[in-house]
């Protein structure tokens, strides 16, 4: 063991590379010792070298630091920590532990990387993973910026790294398939399909072993690290490769003008229940980081994973802002989606605060300023904060949209109010607060549920692939399965699914907020019934290719959805104002099949809207029939004596090329009638007399 007694600093937290060796510093304010220790290769049973820090000229505070001479980029690294191990009161120490720093840019993850390892008593060295450092200087970001695209224009598309290529249809290289670069190659599809933004799902480091025996944590809400990008995610396999790697993605991303956010898991970590394993933060100082029960030996459960984050402890606070800082100032990303977000609103006590610290530092960091900050504004302990979540940036997944969309399109009474409050930007959820529509996140489908596929082809899930008797996934799903269970040959089938499906994409695209759409939702990606695919990293969740062929339709159809979402007009491109801002200034009036008078009753399963737009000289007429026969809705009279009639741009219930038209290639409808059919969306337009 070598003891260093040299000049370090507290400051910054984590491996900080200058020209002649490394700064390392850690906190631990219950912690009697601690041992630096460096590594050659990442399945080493024994440190290369440890270096016991000096409690007395290498603690500031509660901050262990140390200057290394020498130490250069890809070095690997970890903590052993001592102190107290009495779980009766909240202390977890084990020196026989190898650590992640919780600052560390990068980790490695060895072949023989064993969970139970870091569970049970005794060394884990080999079978640890390792921090590595990481130089943030050396890599030329060639001018790249973050873009700050107006939320009024964006469109999300939600997506997994690895599930967008893994796919062998994908047609990316065997070696980068289901990687930061195999997501590269896949770029040109996103522009030709139109996305604004894309949200990834979990990127930082997790650990893939938590999960049920013989399977893997897929969607990667596991987290181990909230500084260092997932390694198996990259095709470089080096110590630095997976931090340039994804830097590379993000410029590459950018240069089509596409933003990146990131689906982050601050409300929990992979070291689960009190029988957990010991990975870093439980090491370090388990009273800490994490919320405690009465009885200090159990952890908190308001994340439904066996633990829950000290969210708004200083320390833990300090170091959330500082991890978003990081991919924003040096990584290059647009925004973050925060994975159950109201348990970032309760204290150490698990109760929910008024004005949680945590959440008004992101909202005010000047660093994160002009970023996109979406909350799922619920959490698994019952707090659902939808339409009041705290402060003026952040923007919520409306959950209710999803709810109330489907129960509308699958004929459920009692739906047609809620329906048409969804489709005007929820002013029933988001009206007191006085803010614009963007602040609701429309979905009908995203991760944690069935694809739009599934949704239309299911009345119930089935998870029995995850091992746990399908009995995990929510069992209440709004779906229908237009009258089949799972797939089918028959044509009318068949054609009632692709209907609803256009139907929840256009109502998706149409309504004020901001739209995202799922993966794979454009073509029909299937989960075979699975609302809860996690744990399932093979064909059920990737993307197969080849369905961009079968269902080139429903592509076409959500290519020019997107397309005139995108934009006011084809005659005016060039000024780049959305549809969403254009439609929240026109004058609306609801209808039913007669004109100016909506059925607002329980029985009610149609419902019709019609928005002027003075400025733009343009009149849309929105007709949704989920009732399951056709209906005849009257149209507001054409104007300047028939000249400007009502152009149709979409009919779901018709087949493609007919169920969509370019904007001006629209056809003319010449009655004062419309038949709707049977579960279908009509979108009218035309222009507005001049005279």
């Amino acid at each position: 063991m070598t003891h260093v007694d040299t000049t370090s600093q507290s400051s910054p937290l984590g491996a900080t590379v200058y020209e002649d060796g490394v700064n390392f510093s850690v906190f631990s304010r219950n912690a009697t010792g601690v041992e630096l220790l460096f590594f050659d290769r990442e399945d080493d049973k024994k440190p290369a070298r440890i270096i016991q820090i000096d409690p007395w000229s290498g603690r500031t505070y509660h901050y262990w630091h140390l200057f290394v001479p020498g130490i250069r980029a890809g070095q690997l690294y970890g903590y052993r920590v001592r102190g107290p191990y009495e779980p009766e009161k909240g202390m977890r120490f084990d020196p026989a532990k190898v650590l992640l720093d919780p600052y560390g840019r990068g980790v490695v993850v060895p072949r023989n990387y064993s969970r139970d390892a870091a569970s049970r008593e005794g060394d884990n060295a080999a079978a640890a993973m390792k921090s590595v450092v990481v130089d943030i200087r050396k890599y030329h970001w060639e001018g790249d910026t973050p873009i700050k695209r107006a939320s009024s224009r964006t469109i999300i598309y939600e997506m997994h790294v690895r599930g967008f290529t893994r796919h062998p249809s994908s047609g990316v290289s065997e070696k980068t398939r289901g990687t930061y670069a195999g997501l590269i190659e896949k770029i040109p599809y996103l522009q030709e399909l139109g996305v604004t933004a894309v949200e990834l799902l979990p990127v930082f480091q997790f650990d893939a072993q938590d999960c049920p025996p013989g399977l893997v944590n897929y969607w990667g809400y596991a987290p181990v690290s909230f500084f260092a990008p997932h390694q198996a995610y990259s095709s470089r396999q080096d110590p630095l490769g997976p931090t340039d790697e994804f830097r590379d993605m993000v410029k590459a991303l950018h240069r089509v003008d596409i933003e990146v956010i990131l689906d982050v898991v601050f409300n929990h970590t992979a070291e689960g229940g009190h029988t957990g394993p010991t990975l870093s933060f439980r090491g370090l100082d388990n009273n800490i980081y994490y919320i405690l029960e009465q009885d200090r030996s159990r952890y908190a459960n308001y994340s439904g994973t066996g633990n829950t984050l000290n969210a708004n402890n200083p320390i833990v606070r300090r170091m959330i802002v500082d991890s978003l800082r990081y991919w924003v100032g040096e990584m290059h990303v647009d925004g973050f989606r925060f994975d159950l977000a109201s348990i970032l609103a309760r204290d150490a006590s698990g109760c929910p605060m008024p004005n949680p610290p945590l959440l008004w530092d992101i909202e005010s960091d000047p660093a994160l300023a002009g970023i996109k900050i979406i909350a799922e504004a619920w959490d698994a302990a019952g707090l659902y904060q939808v339409g009041g979540f705290v402060g003026d940036s952040w923007k919520e997944w409306n959950g209710r949209f999803r709810d109330d969309v489907r129960s509308f399109f699958r004929g459920q009474d009692g739906s047609v109010t809620c329906f048409a409050d969804r489709l005007v930007g929820s002013p029933q959820i988001y009206g007191h607060e006085n803010r614009e529509a963007e602040q609701s996140v429309n979905f009908v489908a995203c991760h944690d549920g069935f694809t739009l596929n599934d949704l239309v082809s299911y009345n119930s899930k089935h998870n029995e692939s995850n091992g746990e008797d399908n009995r995990d996934g929510s069992n209440d799903n709004l779906s229908w399965n237009c009258g089949v269970e799972g797939p089918t040959d028959d044509p009318a089938v068949e054609k009632l699914r692709n209907r609803q499906i256009k139907n929840f994409l256009t109502v998706t695209m149409l309504s004020l907020g901001v739209p995202m759409i799922l993966m794979g939702d454009e073509v029909r990606r299937t989960q075979n019934g699975n609302n809860n695919a996690y744990c399932l990293d093979n064909d059920t969740s990737w993307f197969d290719w080849t369905l961009i062929k079968k269902h080139a339709g429903l592509h076409r159809f959500v290519k020019l959805l997107i397309a005139r979402r995108r934009l006011r007009d084809v005659a005016d491109e060039h000024r780049r104002v959305s549809l969403n801002q254009m439609l929240h200034e026109a004058n609306k009036a609801w209808h039913g099949t007669k004109l100016d008078q909506p059925d607002w009753g329980d029985h009610s399963h149609s419902i019709a809207i019609t928005a002027e737009i003075k400025k733009e000289r343009l009149h849309f007429h929105m007709i949704m029939n989920a009732y399951r026969e056709q209906l005849d809705f009257e149209l507001p009279p054409a104007e300047n004596g028939g000249k400007n009639p009502w152009r149709r741009w979409i009919d779901t219930s018709l087949d493609s090329p007919h169920d969509i038209f370019e904007w001006q290639a629209s056809p003319p409808v010449s009655n004062h009638t419309y038949r709707a059919a049977s579960h279908s969306v009509v979108v009218l337009w035309r222009n507005t007399s001049t005279d």
